[in-house]
């Protein structure tokens, strides 16, 4: 394997791991009488993305999230041939992530899994909503020469934590597959992970349409590591 994808590879296994640790790590804390609250556990999750997309942006494109991958692919920023391993690096930080939860805090609030709070179709809809939003910033600020790239990690992570505060309520607001699976996976909640699984994906396709469409004829920024 060329040493520069196995790097992108191990990037990308860190930066999922990271999230799913301080994101679900930020429930489960608060669920266990830490004080954060719905404010402070969305805070987590936008401040890991910023963090992270700072850090190995330059390494792997910090994608962290297998809809963000496949959108990068769709919009032909990304080989598509090297989907499938940054899915599998993404996957797997995920999981061992949440096995780090289980080990090192117990078996609390699910490690911090994904569950609809009204019906699957309603948390289906939002998270493939919330996931298009976060498709169309992404790509504004990571592929177009006409916006701020240094402000990426900002718009980026602000993205999700405002998606968390508005849709976590509602959907849990993964708006990541590898996300959802971790905990999911190594909780045993399981019920409605085609939610999570399916809905970012279509979300994905969507935004990267949408930014296509808003973008017209400009030159697209070419961000394959």
């Amino acid at each position: 394997m060329d040493p520069g994808v196995a790097r992108a590879l191990v990037g990308e296994a860190l930066g999922t791991f990271a999230l799913v640790f301080f994101g679900c790590g930020a429930i489960m804390v608060d669920a266990d009488g830490g004080g954060l609250g719905h404010v402070g556990v969305s805070l987590a999750f936008g401040i890991v993305v910023a963090a992270m997309v700072y850090s190995l942006g330059h390494v792997s494109g910090a994608h962290i999230n297998p809809a963000v991958t496949l959108g990068f692919a769709l919009g032909r920023h990304f080989p598509a041939a090297r989907v499938p391993a940054y899915w599998t690096a993404q996957l797997g930080g995920a999981l061992l992530a949440a096995l780090v939860l289980r080990l090192s805090l117990g078996d609390v609030a699910d490690l911090g899994a994904t569950a609809p709070s009204g019906s699957d179709a309603q948390s289906f809809a939002w998270e493939a909503l919330l996931t298009a939003t976060l498709l169309v910033v992404i790509m504004a600020v990571a592929t177009d020469t006409r916006a701020v790239g240094e402000a990426a990690a900002i718009a980026i992570g602000g993205t999700i934590a405002l998606a968390s505060l508005v849709g976590g309520p509602i959907s849990g607001a993964s708006l990541n597959p590898a996300r959802s699976l971790g905990p999911a996976v190594v909780s045993g909640v399981t019920g409605s992970l085609w939610v999570y699984l399916l809905a970012p994906l279509v979300g994905a396709a969507v935004g990267t349409l949408a930014y296509a469409v808003l973008r017209g004829g400009e030159e697209p920024r070419r961000v394959t590591t």
